[in-house]
């Protein structure tokens, strides 16, 4: 495996969130080992919870520079323990995990196309009281005539923990190379729980009433908001490099995930 960075101690540069102890964290590490421009640096040292980690995440930036995350947020699933002692050996010692985003392409009522990038997934969700109606196709081929629900997501495997775990979708190895589409509070059909797809699989969502039953999708943080129709693939094009201490890797993280209690 080539090395991640070249060869010495790598130069840093620290991002943090808003939160208090993140921006005091900032201040301490840069102090304490210096703090090089981003276009200069080896490895980005970012400081927050899993949602400041998607923000860096989503700079171009992060598409050639490796993330050591350090949880200075709440729950830290995509971060490292915070410790401010021996950071560059952390970082030499660690294992990378390699991610790759999904693309959503969405059209609204009014004919516009919106496109953007999603790390964890993208969501669709009813906007008002009355459930949501789509039609899903898989490759062209529709799979699902009609689902009434509040929603439904396409997760990476990455992603598979987060809120694609909450509406019981399936915890995928990092490694897998499937997609997960799972429904959200599926009302009709009552026992269809989602499916595995393969990752290179493009998922339609078509919005059935949509004047009636308006629909938002969602690619992490970025909201269109009457959706008619939306597109999700994964682009294998666009790689970034998450770091994890040693033994405490996404994958084992992923893992374990699925025995917890």
């Amino acid at each position: 495996m080539s090395p991640i960075f070249p060869p010495g101690r790598p130069k840093l540069t620290f991002l943090s969130s808003d939160r208090p102890e993140a921006l005091e964290a900032r201040e301490r590490l840069a102090a304490a080992y210096g703090s090089v421009d981003p276009a200069e640096a080896d490895v980005i040292v970012a400081l927050g919870g899993d949602g400041f980690m998607l923000e860096v995440l989503h700079l171009p930036i992060a598409r050639r520079i490796p993330i050591y995350g350090m949880n200075r947020g709440s729950v830290g699933f995509l971060m490292n323990d915070y410790a401010p002692e021996d950071l560059h050996a952390r970082i030499a010692a660690a294992e990378r995990a390699e991610i790759h985003p999904l693309t959503m392409t969405a059209r609204d009522a009014a004919g516009r196309r919106f496109t953007a990038m999603a790390i964890n997934e993208v969501s669709l969700l009813r906007q008002t009281r009355q459930t949501a109606k789509l039609r899903i196709l898989i490759d062209g081929k529709v799979r699902l005539a009609e689902l009434s629900c509040d929603g439904a997501l396409v997760s990476t495997p990455a992603g598979s923990t987060a809120y694609n775990l909450s509406a019981h979708g399936p915890i995928i190895p990092l490694e897998a190379r499937v997609l997960a589409l799972t429904p959200i509070s599926a009302f009709r059909p009552r026992r269809w729980r989602g499916a595995l797809l393969p990752h290179a699989a493009e998922v339609c969502f078509q919005v059935l009433e949509a004047d009636k039953r308006p629909v938002s999708a969602v690619a992490d943080n970025f909201e269109v908001r009457d959706v008619v129709e939306v597109l999700v693939t994964e682009d294998r094009d666009v790689s970034m490099t998450m770091l994890f201490d040693a033994g405490r890797g996404l994958q084992e993280r992923v893992l374990a995930e699925q025995f917890s209690v």
